[in-house]
C-alpha cells in the first residue's frame, strides 16, 4: 500500500555475482558493492529498489570452486521479466547498475530494451565514469592503482563492507601485460596466479586505514556517477515518450 500510494514511478535493479576473490576475500563482495549503488541511486531518484540479484555472468572465474555463473541469455531474461512485471503496475523509468565488471551484457540489454518497450525508459549510470574513477583513486589515495580484481581495492573494499570475513594475507602477482588479451577468453586459472588481477600486501596499512580507503573510495565514486543521473533519466523519458 505504501509503494501504491507513494507516486513514485522508478526502479533501481542491482545485480552483483558469486564469484571468487583469491585466497582470502569473501565471495558476495560484487554483490555488496551493487547494493550500495542502489542505495545511492535509490535515495537519489525517489525510487522503488529491488533487492540485489547475487548472480551474474562470471564465467572467468568459473573454474575457481564456489564461484556461480549464469548466462547472458538467463540473466537478461530474468530481468525483463521483472521490468514487465513492473511496467503493468505503473513504472516508468528504470534504472540498472551491476557491481560486477564483467556484466558485458548490460550495455546491450539496455538498449535492446528501450527499442522494445518504447513507453518506459531504462538507463545506465555510466554518463561520467571516468572522471568519477580518477576523484575516487585520489579521494582514497590509491595513485598508480594497477588492478582489475583481487587486489588493494579489493581488500579495501571487504575491509570496509565485511570486515569480519576477511582473511587478511598477501595476495595477487604480477600478471603479464600480454595476459590482458586473453582475458575474456580464458579462465582465470590459466593467466592469474590465484585469482588475483592485483596484488595485495600485508603490513602497509592497519586494517583502520584499509577500510577508511574503502569508503572513501566507494562513496566517492558512486556519488559522483549519481550526479546528474535523474536529469538524464527524467529528460530520456520525456523524449522517447514526446508524441
Amino acid at each position: 500500500m505504501e509503494i501504491s500510494n507513494s507516486g513514485i514511478d522508478t526502479v533501481v535493479l542491482s545485480i552483483g555475482a558469486t564469484e571468487q576473490f583469491g585466497p582470502y576475500l569473501p565471495m558476495h563482495l560484487d554483490t555488496l558493492i551493487a547494493e550500495q549503488f542502489a542505495d545511492t541511486y535509490g535515495k537519489e531518484l525517489n525510487a522503488y529498489v529491488l533487492p540485489t540479484i547475487p548472480f551474474n555472468t562470471s564465467e572467468e572465474h568459473a573454474n575457481f570452486k564456489g564461484t556461480v555463473t549464469v548466462s547472458p541469455n538467463i540473466l537478461t531474461s530474468l530481468l525483463e521479466e521483472i521490468i514487465t512485471n513492473l511496467i503493468r503496475q505503473g513504472f516508468k523509468k528504470f534504472v540498472v547498475c551491476t557491481g560486477h565488471g564483467g556484466s558485458y551484457w548490460e550495455l546491450a540489454f539496455v538498449k535492446h530494451i528501450n527499442y522494445k518497450y518504447p513507453q518506459i525508459i531504462l538507463v545506465t549510470a555510466n554518463h561520467n565514469n571516468q572522471t568519477a574513477w580518477e576523484e575516487a583513486v585520489n579521494k582514497a589515495g590509491l595513485h598508480g592503482l594497477n588492478e582489475i580484481h583481487g587486489g588493494l581495492l579489493s581488500v579495501c573494499t571487504a575491509m570496509w563492507l565485511c570486515p569480519e570475513l576477511v582473511k587478511t594475507g598477501s595476495m595477487g602477482s604480477d600478471i603479464p601485460s600480454e595476459n590482458r588479451l586473453y582475458a575474456d577468453y580464458l579462465g582465470w586459472d590459466r593467466l592469474t596466479q590465484d585469482g588475483c588481477w592485483g596484488k595485495f600486501q600485508v603490513g602497509i596499512y592497519s586494517h583502520e586505514e584499509l577500510a577508511e580507503k574503502g569508503k572513501l573510495f566507494w562513496n566517492t565514486f558512486i556519488n559522483k556517477r549519481a550526479e546528474g543521473l535523474k536529469k538524464i533519466l527524467d529528460e530520456g523519458y520525456r523524449r522517447k515518450t514526446l508524441v
